[in-house]
């Protein structure tokens, strides 16, 4: 069978990645643990530095509350692109004691994280919930309801909790979990935005928005999830009240969409996360018409991604809007 050719698929991928990209966006701060935000960043394309961790292998990886992703078999992982200040480093491996660490303000080349074994049957069992996380949902929430039996200040545990009764679509206990979570601790952002992507999954809009906003504002203008949340939604209302042929509502979301989203896209860096909020951001350019916008940042994309299976797809992209823009009229 012959080989699908690039373009086609991108024609392809171009029609059905409205849905997918808004999907994945939602599944991509489900999938991991997100944890406490820490101030804003700045983003891949200011001045940087690489960081390559050394600890335990498969060893989950976070940069101010971001995933980057796991160490390999020798126990590393490199983070390209970290901005300048200080940071701080949570990594976390099945069987340990989970650890964090400063990254001072133009620290670079190689640090060790050293990891020691565990026998606190409440990290075990919040770690062994995480692994289920993504084969047995019912397991994982009774993994975590353990932790939180074993040890009731557990937020980690009350935050796995209620992401993965979102993850279920089970609405009613999601948000008893997450009332739990913030009896336990007050003021955490990802709370927040775990609520708000509930209000939003149960189309009330308005709490949505007020649940994401109070978000950033508890992570200090620093909540990528809560950010990508609102892009989404006002992406969703524009392109609803474009159907029904309101073209100043539809502008007016876009903008919004916009706004939210290119939020989200600086303070995700280059963690994985970043891949799909990068594309939604371009797709609301295209649909705004502002094609050189959409290549700037397609550019971008494949500058910090280079190397993801996203890549061939994105250069079709541009590849497809210069091509539109040739054959428009001046």
């Amino acid at each position: 069978m012959a080989l699908v050719d690039v373009g086609q698929f991108a024609n392809r991928l171009r029609g059905c990645r409205v849905l997918a990209l808004a999907v994945t966006a939602w599944l991509l701060f489900l999938s991991e643990d997100h944890v406490l935000a820490q101030p804003a960043r700045s983003g891949p394309t200011g001045p940087s530095r690489s960081v390559t961790v050394a600890t335990e292998p498969n060893a989950g990886v976070w940069l101010d509350g971001i995933l980057y992703g796991k160490t390999d078999t020798n126990g590393r992982l490199t983070i390209k692109h970290v901005s300048g200040g200080a940071h701080t480093l949570r990594v976390r491996a099945a069987g340990f004691k989970e650890a964090s660490k400063p990254l001072t303000a133009g620290q670079s080349g190689e640090l060790p994280v050293a990891l020691a074994r565990t026998t606190d049957e409440a990290e075990l069992a919040f770690q062994q919930g995480e692994t289920l996380t993504s084969v047995d949902r019912q397991k994982a929430a009774a993994a975590f309801k353990k932790a939180i039996a074993l040890r009731p200040n557990y937020i980690d545990a009350q935050i796995a909790l209620a992401r993965v009764y979102s993850d279920a679509g089970d609405f009613d206990n999601a948000m008893k979990a997450v009332r739990a979570a913030r009896k336990v601790k007050p003021g955490v952002a990802e709370i927040s935005a775990i609520e708000g992507r509930l209000y939003k999954d149960s189309g009330d809009e308005a709490k949505a928005i007020a649940s994401f906003k109070r978000a950033i504002t508890e992570g200090k203008g620093f909540q990528p999830e809560a950010y990508t949340g609102l892009g989404i939604l006002y992406k969703d209302r524009a392109e609803n009240v474009g159907s029904e042929g309101d073209l100043a509502q539809e502008a007016a979301n876009y903008r919004e969409a916009v706004k939210y989203l290119s939020a989200a896209v600086k303070q995700l860096g280059t963690a994985p996360d970043g891949i799909v909020v990068y594309q939604l951001l371009g797709l609301v350019y295209e649909k705004q018409k502002k094609y050189k916008e959409a290549i700037a940042l397609y550019e971008e994309f494949l500058c910090v991604y280079p190397d993801s299976a996203e890549a061939t797809a994105v250069q079709s992209f541009i590849t497809q809007i210069k091509k539109q823009m040739a054959e428009q009229p001046e």
